[in-house]
């Protein structure tokens, strides 16, 4: 099956097509700058025809959508009333699900005749039991304002949980993994007998690990000193934790393999924060698991990094656990659950 895949974003739309059979990408264009002063491209509709594409030849289409609040616990066949769902869901991901739902929008006008399926990156989390799920905060605040862990990443967590299944020889409802997505942004998920029952992020991406130039978790009170003491707006506040820590804030570089070849004491200290914080995740995990068949690393530095692999891997408490490397494939995962919610043949 020919799968189109969608991923847009406020400013820019990625799209793939994926032969599901041999898992080979066909096309790969990406459009940025949509809707910027100095760009040709106005829209997202601008945006979906500049890719000269012929959608007559695609079985389906499917769409990254960031947040499936609880609604969503798997990918969906989209209509009018998921398309009102998704908007519904804005306001817990404001910068990505308008922009997801903009491009479903677009494509659903322009390509009325293809079946279109919507896949959340919070849906493969849905399995989180609620004392995972649920902050230690006034429970009205989950019941009347949807307060809770989401967690995120989940496309790219679900891929290699199978993926290590079927290195491992495992049935993929009875493998327990520990997966690590680490990239710019990063997140750690505890996986037992096929299911999420833990995270790191939650409400928002940015709690968890420490990433690019994400904080991680930090002690809430600090927001409340910045605004109180130190006079930050929120706005300020927001951006400071989102864009302006986590690696960047302690050595002023988010990319892992530069702080690597750098040989100053806070390049040093960025890099062991971020170990000891995933392999605080992983001591979690193991205590909630009991046993693991392997610890596994993906995303851009999971993948490529050695360093940070083998420091993680370094603790006396993991010198007798498996760990793979593999390549997350998030755009193959969403043609895959197209084909699964369609009833198509790969």
């Amino acid at each position: 099956m020919k799968i189109g895949v969608i991923n847009a974003g406020s400013s820019s739309l990625k799209f793939k097509i994926i032969e599901t059979g041999t898992k080979k990408i066909l096309l790969s264009k990406m459009v940025e700058n949509i809707g910027e002063h100095d760009s040709d491209i106005k829209n997202h509709h601008e945006a979906l025809e500049s890719l000269d594409v012929d959608f007559s030849k695609l079985d389906a289409i499917g769409h990254r959508v960031v947040h499936g609040g609880e609604k969503f616990s798997c990918a969906v066949l989209i209509d009018e009333e998921v398309e009102k769902s998704i908007e519904e869901l804005i306001s817990l991901a404001p910068l990505h699900n308008a922009a997801n739902l903009e491009g479903i929008r677009v494509a659903r006008q322009k390509m009325s005749t293809l079946p279109q399926v919507a896949v959340f990156d919070t849906a493969f989390h849905t399995t989180m039991p609620q004392e995972a799920s649920l902050y230690a905060i006034p429970y009205e605040m989950y019941e009347k304002h949807n307060i809770r862990r989401y967690g995120f990443h989940g496309t790219s967590h679900s891929y290699v949980m199978k993926e290590a299944a079927c290195t491992l020889l495992k049935d993929v409802n009875s493998v327990n993994l520990i997966t690590l997505h680490l990239g710019n942004g990063a997140s750690a998920c505890a996986i037992q007998n096929g299911k999420s029952i833990d995270t790191s992020m939650g409400f928002t991406p940015l709690e968890g690990l420490v990433m690019g130039s994400r904080s991680g978790d930090i002690d809430p009170a600090i927001v409340l000193y910045m605004q109180r003491a130190l006079g930050m707006t929120l706005d300020e506040v927001e951006d400071l934790l989102n864009k302006e820590s986590g690696l960047f804030g302690i050595c002023h570089e988010n990319d892992v393999r530069r702080i690597v070849e750098r040989d100053d004491e806070e390049a040093k200290l960025a890099l062991n924060i971020m170990i000891r914080r995933i392999q605080k995740y992983i001591g979690a995990y193991l205590a909630l698991l009991g046993s693991v068949d392997a610890i596994v690393f993906t995303g851009g530095i999971g993948e490529h990094s050695i360093y940070i692999r083998d420091a993680v891997m370094g603790s006396e408490l993991l010198k007798n656990i498996k760990f793979l490397s593999i390549e997350t494939n998030e755009e193959l995962e969403i043609a895959n659950e197209v084909v699964n919610v369609l009833g198509l043949s790969k």
